[in-house]
């Protein structure tokens, strides 16, 4: 089991306003702060998910939302404190918390960095008025660059920016001046990734006008010479970092590991009498429910699980792991998945000879066209 690396989730819902283009499981605010008894019930969510992970350490804790800025810091202090006291949290664990940085005032972070955080993502999306405007964003450039400012006044250094590309009517200049902008703010990583318009968001209803595949192209290989040529290396389809400051966390999900996931809508997977059984997790999406659920006094586990079908396993794997610029190991794919390697054998050798993989010491990765053409190579190992 020690094989397998862990990681907890911890997903806190509430957002100020809900951005048009967004997915993700978020409900927009309707108090002055969300309700602190939020923290309890992620809390006993944990500690009814402990004895699937007993004996095994906790290598990294991600805050994601929704806009967990909108929790005080001594409202991490308390979840983390708790975490420590219940399971084996790494000293060394990466804790990230994501931010908006229309929401942080003065001085925050270091109640966030006093409190255990220890890396920040900052949702800055674009570095022009107009632009987050489109978005919906509550923030201004002004606000990302007063985030960063006081990010390193609390002595956080390891921060991500979220900067995106192919926004409404956005021109290729438009794209890589934020490019640009990101990399003189002199983050530790970068998350540089195309709009998409998603099911059941505002954008897909109503689409704006988006700029086409060729300026889109055009934005992310130009977007991608200016991040290397700052000294950023990309190691995923839309992740750069700089030289040991890669997302440890996010690397866990892309290479099939275990996670936790606690808080309303969280998934997680976990690795039972491994890797013969692996479970997924689901917890009820809407914050009432999750709530009510946490507070029935109950010992049963929050929400839904399911064992993963073992026809389904290499697709598993594969949608995260082809993410990577270097690929994986075929060690990796036996001892996360407990088949052989002989499972793929055929889809790998096919994908190759389509020029969408190529062979590395002990494994595969990626071409420069089966990035390009992503969801066709994944697709090939759909069961």
């Amino acid at each position: 089991m020690g094989a397998i690396p862990l990681t907890l989730y911890v997903h806190m819902p509430w957002c100020v306003r809900k951005c048009p283009y967004c997915d993700f499981n978020s409900h927009q605010l309707k108090s002055a702060r969300p309700d602190v008894s939020y923290i309890a019930a992620l809390l006993r969510d944990f500690e009814r998910e402990l004895p699937r992970i007993q004996g095994r350490r906790i290598d990294s804790v991600f805050f994601g939302g929704g806009t967990p800025s909108l929790f005080a810091p001594e409202d991490f202090a308390r979840f983390l404190s708790e975490v420590r006291r219940r399971a084996d949290l790494a000293e060394d664990a990466e804790i990230t918390m994501e931010a908006n940085p229309g929401t942080i005032e003065r001085g925050r972070f270091a109640g966030y960095a006093q409190a255990g955080v220890n890396r920040v993502s900052l949702g800055a999306q674009s570095f022009e008025a107009r632009m987050l405007e489109r978005l919906g964003r509550i923030h201004s450039p002004e606000d990302t660059e007063r985030a960063v400012e006081e990010l390193r006044a609390a002595r956080i250094e390891n921060f991500n920016l979220d900067l995106m590309y192919a926004l409404p009517e956005q021109t290729v200049e438009q794209a890589l001046r934020d490019v640009a902008h990101a990399c003189a703010l002199n983050p530790a990583h970068i998350s540089y990734y195309q709009l998409t318009l998603e099911a059941g968001t505002v954008f897909h209803s109503r689409p704006p006008p988006l700029p086409d595949e060729d300026m889109a192209w055009r934005m992310q290989t130009e977007g991608q010479e200016l991040l290397a040529g700052a000294g950023f290396e990309q190691y995923e389809v839309s992740a750069y970092a700089r030289n040991g400051a890669r997302c440890r966390h996010n690397q866990n999900y892309w290479l099939f590991g275990d996670y936790l996931g606690v808080g309303a809508g969280a998934h997680g997977k976990v690795s039972i009498a491994a890797p013969e059984r692996i479970l997924r997790t689901v917890k009820p999406k809407q914050p009432g429910e999750y709530l009510a659920q946490a507070n029935r006094g109950a010992e049963d586990v929050i929400g839904d699980c399911g064992a993963v079908q073992v026809r389904d396993l290499p697709f598993e794997f594969m949608l995260n792991a082809l993410r990577l610029t270097e690929g994986f190991s075929n060690d990796c794919f036996e001892r996360r998945t407990g088949l052989p390697f002989e499972a793929v054998r055929t889809q790998i050798e096919a994908a190759a000879r389509r020029g969408l993989l190529e062979s590395v010491p002990r494994g595969w990765r990626p071409t420069d066209l089966g990035r390009r053409f992503l969801n066709d190579l994944q697709a090939a190992f759909l069961p």
